[in-house]
């Protein structure tokens, strides 16, 4: 199985405009991050986890010639508002993409995406198939098995994902602990660092070090990262061994 970073930060993960911080204003390509998004691939499946903003050139820029499924995390804006761009792949694999979501999530896709889902066979207009993921119940694509997680983000239920040995987890500020224990003997765990100050719905990285070290894996990757956090490469050198700031396009095979 191989992951791909597509993106790693948040709608403040980007440089800001007139932002001169140094994040912002830092020549280091690992401080410059899209929207979080994950591409996980096996021989049989290749699936995206969310579409934000910037998923078309996340797309490109990956190389992302495949693609079986989207797999939606919640319902927000910076997580959902590029799933038009599917339409390319509706031309070339000639298919419906196949879309999985909680009711919830969908009820936004049906808000955001009108268009899609009025019923008019509008030539060009994106293709889906919805599939509605039961939050406690397992699910297969191509094969490839996801055990969604629940985790709060402040008082919206999102999902994170357990995918055999590698656990992702994105917008969230609370973890229960029969939620957080479906991590636990993961190789690789991803978990949100939104900043070092406090924030109503995400994790502080050092709360976010304190729950991996709890999951115990052998490597955890933070992400969902805002520029107030700081700089990768003086963060990286700072944290607990075997932990360290995702950024966009690392890549590595389980």
């Amino acid at each position: 199985m191989k992951i791909t970073f597509l993106g790693t930060g948040t709608s403040q993960g980007v440089p800001v405009i007139g932002c001169d911080c140094n994040v912002c204003t830092s020549t280091d390509k690992r401080d410059k991050r899209l929207r979080s998004a994950v591409w996980v691939e096996t021989p049989e499946a290749s699936i995206v986890i969310d579409s934000g903003p910037d998923f078309r050139y996340q797309m490109l820029r990956a190389n992302v010639r495949k693609l079986d499924a989207l797999v939606f995390t919640h319902g927000h804006k910076d997580h959902i508002a590029g799933m038009d761009d599917v339409r390319a792949y509706n031309y070339f694999q000639q298919k419906a993409m196949d879309v999985y979501a909680t009711k919830e999530t969908q009820d936004s896709l049906h808000r955001e995406f009108s268009y899609i889902f009025a019923g008019l066979d509008y030539p060009g207009i994106p293709q889906i198939n919805l599939h509605t993921i039961t939050p406690d119940r397992p699910f297969f694509i191509n094969g490839l098995e996801l055990i969604p997680i629940r985790v709060l983000h402040y008082r919206l239920e999102v999902l994170g994902f357990r995918i055999g040995d590698f656990t992702y987890i994105t917008d969230a500020n609370f973890i229960a602990p029969e939620e957080l224990a479906k991590a636990k003997g993961s190789k690789v765990f991803v978990l949100n660092a939104l900043r070092r100050e406090p924030h109503i719905s995400h994790f502080t990285l050092n709360e976010a070090v304190a729950i991996a070290k709890e999951v115990g894996a052998e490597q955890t990757y933070f992400t969902h990262i805002s520029h107030q956090l700081g700089l990768h490469e003086e963060l990286n050198e700072e944290l607990p061994k075997g932990m360290q700031l995702a950024y966009d396009t690392l890549s590595f095979e389980l």
